[in-house]
C-alpha cells in the first residue's frame, strides 16, 4: 500500500524596491521561504541572476535537499546493518546547465560523503551502503539526472 505524505510551506518575495517588476533591474530576488513553527529561509536567486550572494538560492537547496536526504537513508541503513557511524559529512556538488534559450537543467549532483565508523571492521558494508541509500531516497528517486556518491569512510 503506498501512502502519500503532504508538505506545505510558505514562500513570500521580499525584493519589491517600490517600483515591482516594472524592469528586470529594478527588483531583488529576495524571498522568505517558511513554515509554522520553524526557522524562515532567506532565499534569492544565484548571484549569476542577480541574486544576494548572502542568500540560499534555489539551486542549493535542491542540492542540500538531495545530500539530506541521502544522508538520513543512510544513517537508517547502518543502524539497521549494525554500523556504528559516529561522524558524517559532505561537500555535495552539483552542475546545472544554463541553455541558449536562458533556462537550464541539472547535469548531475555528486555527493563526497566523509563517513567515520566505530570500528575498522564496519568500513566496506559502510561504503556499499551508499548505493542502497542512493535507491531509497525520495529526492534522488524524483530526479531526471544521475546522482554519483564518492564516499570517504575511516575508522575512529
Amino acid at each position: 500500500m503506498n501512502r502519500e505524505h503532504f508538505y506545505h510551506l510558505s514562500l513570500q518575495w521580499t525584493g519589491n524596491t517600490g517600483n515591482g517588476t516594472s524592469a528586470y533591474t529594478a527588483y531583488e530576488r529576495s524571498h522568505i521561504i517558511s513554515t509554522a513553527g520553524k526557522t524562515e529561509i532567506y532565499c534569492s536567486s544565484d548571484p549569476s541572476f542577480r541574486g544576494d550572494k548572502t542568500k540560499y538560492n534555489p539551486e542549493e537547496l535542491l542540492v542540500a535537499s538531495i545530500a539530506s536526504c541521502h544522508m538520513l537513508w543512510y544513517l537508517h541503513l547502518c543502524a539497521e546493518a549494525g554500523i556504528n557511524v559516529v561522524s558524517y559529512t559532505d561537500n555535495a556538488a552539483g552542475i546545472m546547465v544554463e541553455t541558449e534559450t536562458g533556462s537550464g537543467y541539472f547535469k548531475e549532483i555528486t555527493l563526497y560523503p566523509q563517513v567515520v565508523v566505530k570500528d575498522i571492521s564496519m568500513i566496506d558494508t559502510a561504503n556499499k551502503l551508499h548505493s542502497k541509500a542512493n535507491e531509497y531516497c525520495f529526492i534522488a528517486n524524483s530526479l531526471k539526472f544521475p546522482v554519483h556518491h564518492k564516499p570517504q569512510c575511516k575508522a575512529e
